[in-house]
């Protein structure tokens, strides 16, 4: 089916909006409530909707981006709330594209400015788009975290997540749960499990049906982005 993914600001988010990100949302977690769902979303800054050509809203990405001294420096994160799409839509880049185009267009407001995308994972879908877009991220299978790495993702967890971050696994574990996969969706297909990627996420994350999101960290620049992300997030 035809798609299009668009950005804009929670402000310009319409009610109807909301209730049908709920709805999607509510269809593919567990432990949900509309009161939680649009608190979170009031939390957030910018969200990118994908439709199709009835209109129907059939995927959304939330975001919050905020300012953050570190070591002395100024710099810029861009923190990746829900993301769903319906699962009758999977296969479609539209809501990715989407969201590396906004992230171009944020990174061009500061340009000086060092922009971190700082993303919790419940799922190996998830996680996947870390490789699919970047060339460096972190935590990763084939690479060790660079201590400056760890040490300003260690303090972004806790600074937004406190004590549900453990340090020793690099994972958020909430006392009541924020949120569980639907089981039809927490399950991982063997021919994804084959992938080295998937392999080390469901190794650092063995919880993450029960609710458990592994932390990561990836800055977004032309240099650090593969080709195709890079051209979208030039805005070419």
């Amino acid at each position: 089916m035809p798609l299009q993914a668009s950005s804009m600001t929670r402000a310009q988010l319409r009610d109807v909006d909301v209730a049908q990100m709920y709805a999607l949302y509510s269809s593919c977690y567990r432990d949900t409530q509309f009161e939680r769902f649009e608190h979170d979303l009031d939390d957030k800054t910018h969200c990118i909707v994908m439709r199709d050509d009835t209109g129907q809203l059939r995927g959304f990405s939330t975001l919050k981006l905020y300012d953050q001294q570190w070591n002395d420096s100024a710099l810029r994160v861009l923190f990746s709330g829900d993301t769903i799409v319906d699962p009758a839509c999977w296969g479609s880049q539209q809501l990715a594209f989407s969201w590396i185009r906004l992230a171009g267009e944020l990174k061009r407001l500061s340009p000086d400015v060092a922009l971190y995308w700082f993303l919790i994972c419940k799922g190996h879908r998830t996680y996947r788009y870390l490789r699919a877009f970047a060339r460096d991220f972190a935590p990763r299978f084939d690479r060790p975290t660079a201590p400056a790495t760890q040490a300003l993702l260690d303090h972004l967890a806790v600074e937004r997540f406190g004590r549900a971050y453990d340090f020793a696994s690099g994972v958020l574990n909430f006392p009541v749960p924020q949120g569980r996969l639907a089981p039809i969706l927490a399950g991982v297909p063997d021919a994804h499990r084959r992938l080295p990627d998937v392999t080390y996420f469901l190794e650092r994350n063995p919880h993450y049906a029960r609710g458990d999101e592994l932390v990561c960290l990836c800055e977004l620049t032309p240099e650090n982005l593969r080709p195709m992300a890079r051209r979208i997030f030039a805005g070419e």
